[in-house]
């Protein structure tokens, strides 16, 4: 970096100078600088005081500059807190996998708070996945995960009474899938997942610590065991958190 940080070390000395490119541009090529290397992901970025004290601008001029770069994904604003760097988004490849080990295998430590579980009837739609009469009940869980400490998701998942009997008694705060497999001796073994994009409500945003309005990615995802729907559950993950990999392979039939 040792052109690049001189220019940051000069303009910290003397503020940015007049030219013909704006001072917010000059800042914000400087914040992204020092996201880019020495702040490491997740660090706290200085206020917008001491960023204008520093570089000799105004905070408007501060504001604008982290704002553009915020847009970008480079830098984040917490409520409360102040500016940090982004961390790496967490690669998801799409599979039946369960949150808990997903997140021990990256090094992660996952935690997850049960905000709501009851018997209820469900919506046509996942009756019909479920494959239930008018009017049957299932089991409803309302989740919060969490990675490192950080809202990741939130799951809001319906399941089959029959194929889980007793599923409210459990403890539905570990891994949900570990569970199904060694109390109920079920295996997900297909599912169909639909993914699209959507903007966060007041309720969602407030458990996920961001603003209401933000992009968020939605997994529905209906799986089966022993050929039977078991699970029709639908995720809200952390649109800055999480990116999708899938592999793509064009069918032989049309080569």
């Amino acid at each position: 970096m040792g052109e690049g940080r001189g220019s940051v070390q000069r303009a910290r000395s003397s503020g940015l100078p007049d030219g013909p490119m704006p001072k917010h541009a000059q800042l914000r090529e400087i914040l992204r600088e020092l996201a880019g290397g020495e702040l490491p992901s997740g660090a706290a970025v200085p206020s917008e005081r001491e960023l204008a004290l520093r570089y000799g601008v105004s905070r408007l001029t501060v504001r604008e500059a982290v704002g553009q770069l915020c847009s970008e994904g480079v830098l984040e604003r917490v409520r409360g807190k102040g500016t940090f760097t982004t961390r790496p988004r967490i690669d998801w490849q799409v599979h039946l996998a369960s949150f808990t080990e997903d997140m021990r295998r990256r090094g992660m430590h996952p935690e997850t708070a049960l905000l709501d579980a009851r018997e209820a009837i469900p919506p046509p739609a996942t009756a019909q996945a479920l494959g239930l009469a008018p009017q049957e009940t299932a089991f409803w869980l309302f989740r919060l995960r969490k990675a490192d400490g950080m809202p990741m998701a939130v799951e809001r998942g319906w399941y089959h009474q029959e194929a889980v009997p007793g599923l409210l008694d459990e403890d539905l705060t570990a891994s949900l899938y570990t569970l199904l497999s060694q109390r109920y001796r079920l295996q997900l073994e297909s599912g169909t997942q639909t993914v699209l994009a959507d903007d966060a409500d007041a309720e969602t945003a407030g458990l996920l610590g961001i603003r209401p309005g933000c992009s968020l990615l939605v997994f529905r995802r209906v799986s089966t065991a022993r050929g039977k729907p078991v699970e029709d559950m639908t995720s809200w993950y952390r649109g800055d958190r999480y990116q999708v990999t899938m592999q793509l392979d064009r069918d032989p039939a049309e080569l």
